[in-house]
């Protein structure tokens, strides 16, 4: 599948915007198809950080693994998937004029019983959508927070 990437600008300093993303918990909060996510390791930061994510999307449902493989504090968080759906994730936060621009990168393969190659075709086109609707959530919660 061809990488997928979606981007806002928030209008908030890198900082900030880190404080909100950097514990991936709390990501449930803003992304409508994570339902719960469960740490597994003994740290709840930082490279080597793992976790279940339970996704919901439409009708399919799977616990999504996985651990966060690159970590530069206010900056970049990368994660690799293991599980039915493999591949690797990245967030960018880039300081800009009035604030920040989050970029969301991944590069996901499918299994053959939910498509292979032909329906990641339409499962980009349905991750673009629900990933632009998540970054539109996190942007609303990061500029709407106090301070």
């Amino acid at each position: 599948m061809p990488p997928i990437e979606v981007s806002t600008a928030i209008a908030a300093p890198p900082a900030e915007v880190w404080a909100h993303v950097a514990d991936v918990t709390s990501h449930v909060e803003w992304m409508t198809d994570a339902e719960a996510i469960r740490l597994t390791s003994g740290q709840r930061s930082g490279v080597g950080t793992t976790f279940e994510c339970d996704t919901r999307i439409g009708p399919l449902r799977l616990t999504d693994l996985m651990e966060v493989t690159e970590w530069e504090e206010g900056a970049a968080m990368g994660v690799a998937h293991s599980g039915l759906v493999t591949g690797s994730g990245r967030f960018t936060l880039r300081p800009e004029a009035g604030g920040t621009r989050f970029t969301w990168a991944e590069e996901l393969r499918f299994p053959w019983w939910m498509g292979g190659a032909a329906g990641a075709v339409v499962g980009r086109r349905v991750l673009e959508r629900v990933w632009r609707g998540n970054l539109r959530a996190l942007k609303a919660a990061v500029e709407q927070r106090p301070g």
